[in-house]
């Protein structure tokens, strides 16, 4: 297994795990759905993906987007997506993958990267706070906005 940050043949297979980690969250299976996502963001350069390989398999990814804190005036990523298949769980590959996102965040001016999961994302939340990221909602709530389009 090895982490590479994905490219066009991976987006297939980062895409069908795409759909099950949205089925995580409750979302119907779409899988035509979720590959128009991940294509349209590896296409317009929008976010960055990291995969986790086996020969042309892959068993996990994440995705992350840039963003930026004016607050502390610094170039930040959102971790929005980690997912590893279910029989390759607990084998470090989510653990990997935040590595790889790290590396790849400090490599291009970043000074933090953040992250949201669910709050019964006791698996995730282990891992994340193995990995040095601290709860950071003891003095802001997050809000979403949903806009009509």
């Amino acid at each position: 297994m090895r982490i590479v940050k994905a490219g066009k043949a991976q987006v297939g297979g980062i895409a069908r795990l795409f759909d099950l980690y949205r089925q995580f969250y409750d979302c119907e299976p779409d899988l035509d759905a979720a590959t128009a996502f991940i294509q349209a963001r590896y296409d317009g350069d929008e976010s960055t993906l990291f995969a986790a390989v086996d020969d042309d398999d892959v068993l996990g990814f994440t995705q992350l987007y840039p963003s930026f804190c004016s607050v502390e005036l610094m170039k930040i990523y959102i971790l929005y997506d980690l997912y590893v298949d279910a029989p390759f769980r607990q084998s470090g590959i989510g653990a990997a993958l935040m590595d790889a996102a790290a590396d790849w965040a400090r490599a291009n001016n970043a000074g933090r990267i953040d992250l949201l999961t669910a709050k019964d994302n006791i698996t995730g939340q282990r891992l994340y706070e193995r990995k040095g990221y601290e709860i950071a909602n003891e003095n802001f709530h997050a809000y979403s906005c949903y806009l009509d389009t």
